[in-house]
């Protein structure tokens, strides 16, 4: 994966980018055990489904699908229960965490103990 930075971009985002390097080359998504890819914006939350072996995406969801307005952590976790509930329908039981260089904690945490709700094991 070629990492390109611009000049004008944040070192928090910098830094994002360099875990994501990292971390993707250690995991990947197969067709028994996807990726489950997570991406949090300002506003909202993306959880993707991944097969890296054929590079196509297998189930997606946002907050942005959600019809209950809530918000933070409580809106990660609904998200997390969707996109369980969407792989569920697909037949996908396993997953790997793919945490996209964000930091493990609130509503990345939320969104993964939704999705462990929902029941995704990983």
């Amino acid at each position: 994966m070629k990492l390109i930075i611009h000049n004008g971009s944040s070192l928090k985002l910098k830094n994002r980018t360099k875990k994501k390097v990292q971390i993707r080359k250690k995991i990947s998504g197969t067709a028994e055990r996807p990726r489950l890819s997570v991406f949090r914006s300002g506003r909202h939350l993306y959880a993707q489904l991944i097969n890296d072996t054929l590079g196509v995406t297998l189930a997606s969801t946002s907050s942005l699908k959600l019809a209950e307005k809530v918000s933070g952590v409580e809106k990660a976790k609904l998200v997390g229960v969707e996109i369980a509930k969407v792989a569920k329908g697909k037949g996908i039981e396993k997953v790997v965490f793919d945490r996209n260089g964000f930091i493990f904690h609130g509503k990345i945490k939320s969104l993964a103990d939704g999705a462990r709700e929902g029941g995704l094991n990983f």
